[in-house]
C-alpha cells in the first residue's frame, strides 16, 4: 500500500504511540487484529533516564513483528539524535520523532508540539535525527499550535526537505488538545504539498470514518489511537471495509472474552504479577464502557489483586453476560 523506506506496509491501518496505552502486549495484539503498522510509546530523548523499570519496559521489542517503530521525543537535537542511535542498536527499525503531543508534562520542556513554535528548531532536530541512522525516519505533528499558528503545511514541507519518510498528522492544534473538530481540511492541504506518505489522525473510530477521511484528505493511511481502547479489532473491521466494502458485523460476546483474556495474560506476562494486575485495570475499564453493568463490574475488577482472580472475574463476568442474552 505504502512504502517507509525498505519497509511496505500492506495495511492503510496504523495503530497512533500513545503514552501509557501502546506497550508491547497491545501493539502485539493490535498486529494480530490487522494493524500495518504499529509504534512504541513515546520515550524520552534523555537517555541518563533510561534506566528505569518504566523505560526498560517501554524499549522493549523482544519477538515483535516487523518493522518496528520506536517514538522519541524532546527539544535538544544532540540528544534526540544519540537517543535514535541507542534506539536502532536496541532493535528499532523505523524511527518516529514526536511533534504532536499536546500534553502540558511534555510540551513544558519544549517537545512534543510545543515544538511547532520554532520551524527553525525542528529543522535542526529533523536534520540531525536523520544524519544519525541509516534508518527511515518518520514524523508525528499537529496542525500547529494554536487556531492562529497553523503551520502544518511549513513544517510538513520542512520534514520532506529534511529526509523524513513518511508523516502522521493529528487534524488538531495543540491548543485544542481532543477538542474541537477534526481538520480534515488541513491534512488534505499537506497531503497535497509534500511527496511522502501521509497518515491522517484524529478521531476516526468505524470503519465507515476511515474511508471518508481517505478519500477526503488523500492520505496513505488512517492512524487511530484512542478509538483503538477497547476496541483492538477496529484494525481488522477498518481493513476489511477499505479492502472489501463491506462491513463486518459486531464481535460476539465470545470473542470479546477471548480478546480480553489473551490481552490480560500478555500483561501479567510482560510486566509481572504486581505491575500487570494495575495496568490491566485500565484496559479493562476501556474494554466494558460499552457492555451491560460494566462500570458496576469494573469498581469490583479494580479492587482484585491478582492475576488469577482478574482472569477469573472476566471469565465469571461474560458467562453472566452470555446467560443473559
Amino acid at each position: 500500500m505504502f512504502q517507509i523506506g525498505p519497509y511496505s506496509i500492506d495495511s492503510q491501518v496504523i495503530l497512533a504511540p500513545m503514552a501509557g496505552v501502546t506497550d508491547q502486549p497491545f501493539r502485539n495484539l493490535c498486529r494480530q487484529l490487522g494493524a500495518g503498522l504499529v509504534v512504541s510509546e513515546m520515550v524520552t530523548a534523555d537517555t541518563r533516564l533510561w534506566n528505569t523499570r518504566k523505560s526498560s519496559l517501554r524499549l522493549n521489542h523482544q519477538g515483535e513483528a516487523e518493522p518496528r517503530s520506536v517514538q522519541i521525543a524532546g527539544g535538544d537535537p544532540h540528544m534526540m539524535a544519540d537517543a535514535a542511535r541507542m534506539n536502532a542498536e536496541r532493535g528499532a527499525q523505523i524511527i518516529d520523532i514526536n511533534m504532536g503531543c499536546p500534553a502540558k508534562k511534555v510540551c513544558n520542556k519544549a517537545a512534543g508540539s510545543a515544538l511547532l513554535k520554532d520551524e527553525a528548531l525542528v529543522a535542526e532536530i529533523l536534520h540531525s535525527v536523520v544524519a544519525a541512522v541509516t534508518l527511515p525516519v518518520t514524523l508525528k505533528i499537529r496542525t500547529g499550535w494554536d487556531l492562529e499558528h497553523k503551520n502544518g503545511v511549513t513544517i510538513a514541507r520542512i520534514a520532506e526537505d529534511a529526509g523524513i519518510k513518511a508523516l502522521a498528522v493529528h487534524g488538531r492544534t495543540r491548543s485544542c488538545g481532543y477538542k474541537g473538530e477534526v481538520e480534515y481540511d488541513t491534512i488534505r492541504r499537506i497531503k497535497k504539498a509534500i511527496n511522502i506518505p501521509v497518515f491522517a489522525n484524529g478521531d476516526i473510530t468505524t470503519a465507515a470514518k476511515a474511508r471518508d477521511v481517505l478519500d477526503y484528505t488523500g492520505a496513505d493511511a488512517v492512524m487511530i489511537g484512542r478509538g483503538a481502547q477497547g476496541r483492538p479489532w477496529i484494525f481488522r473491521e477498518i481493513e476489511h471495509y477499505l479492502r472489501t466494502g463491506e462491513l463486518l458485523p459486531e464481535p460476539e460476546l465470545a470473542q470479546i472474552r477471548g480478546v480480553l483474556q489473551d490481552h490480560l495474560r500478555a500483561l501479567h506476562a510482560f510486566y509481572g504479577e504486581h505491575m500487570g494486575v494495575r495496568i490491566a485495570r485500565k484496559h479493562v475499564g476501556w474494554y466494558l464502557q460499552s457492555q451491560p453493568q460494566g462500570s458496576a463490574f469494573r469498581q469490583l475488577f479494580n479492587q482484585l489483586e491478582s492475576a488469577v482472580d482478574q482472569v477469573e472475574a472476566i471469565d465469571g463476568y461474560f458467562s453472566t453476560l452470555h446467560r443473559v442474552a
